[in-house]
């Protein structure tokens, strides 16, 4: 999961700087910033760029996460501004206050009590300020429909699979914010692109690798053998190797403002 949240970093950046710039626009110059769920810090970094001069508590309950994540940050130089913060949002709100802004991307689907965590979230936040929430619309897809080889149309079987399975299953979060008293807004925001094949090759292939753990039981021999071929690196067909490897996906943002 680490390494395809670093990679998902790489290749999607032009996406979330989209998102973070919309996010921006609104919620104005922000100086205490918190990423809830930060994992390796994907957005913690992209915040801490983008708002030069804020502080960022990177929130996550794996310390795993954390220790990786303040490796990024040295690295990045971006150490002296982000604070790191091990807490479990589904025990106790961290001791976080006055924020200006609140970042949570694909991480309130995971919580136990999403309109407790609203709630906490609302008391934190200054008068004004904003709770950005960031899901991903499914997983991304990035095979061509025919590979050349197997049966067409692997991908969709894939998905079909997932979609069964509510992987990243969460709804419209808006009534829940209204609810928690914020003022809401909503925007869709979508990705088409071919990434770098060196890139996105090994991103490829650390979904699909997830892909072939995971559903293995639950998709035919002939898909499962295609898989195994694609995820074989001396394969000339494997995903390491493509250049036609598109990605399309997209976010949904419920900017939300305590008045």
């Amino acid at each position: 999961m680490a390494t395809m949240l670093d990679l998902d970093a790489s290749v999607l950046a032009d996406h979330l700087a989209e998102v973070t710039d919309w996010v921006a626009n609104l919620a104005g110059a922000p100086q205490k910033i918190a990423d809830l769920g930060s994992g390796t810090g994907t957005g913690t970094r992209a915040l801490a760029q983008r708002f030069e001069t804020a502080t960022i508590y990177a929130v996550d309950s794996a310390e795993s996460m954390l220790e990786r994540l303040g490796r990024k940050m040295a690295e990045n130089g971006l150490a002296d501004r982000v604070v790191q913060v091990h807490a479990d949002l589904d025990n106790q709100w961290p001791e976080l206050k006055e924020l200006d802004l609140i970042w949570a991307a694909s991480s309130m689907h995971h919580v136990a009590n999403p309109s407790k965590t609203f709630a906490d979230t609302f008391g934190a936040l200054t008068p004004g300020g904003m709770f950005a929430v960031v899901e991903m619309d499914g997983f991304p897809h990035y095979l061509p429909e025919n590979l050349g080889f197997g049966e067409p149309g692997l991908e969709t079987r894939i998905r079909a699979v997932i979609d069964n399975r509510g992987w990243n299953k969460y709804p419209d979060w808006e009534p829940q914010l209204v609810a928690a008293g914020f003022e809401v807004q909503q925007r869709e925001f979508t990705y088409d692109y071919a990434p770098d094949p060196s890139v996105v090759g090994p991103y490829a292939h650390v979904m699909l690798a997830n892909v072939r753990a995971g559903l293995a039981d639950q998709l035919s021999a002939e898909d499962l053998a295609t898989i195994d071929a694609l995820l074989d690196q001396h394969n000339p067909e494997a995903l390491i190797n493509r250049t036609d490897l598109q990605l399309r996906g997209g976010r949904t943002v419920w900017a939300a403002r305590r008045p």
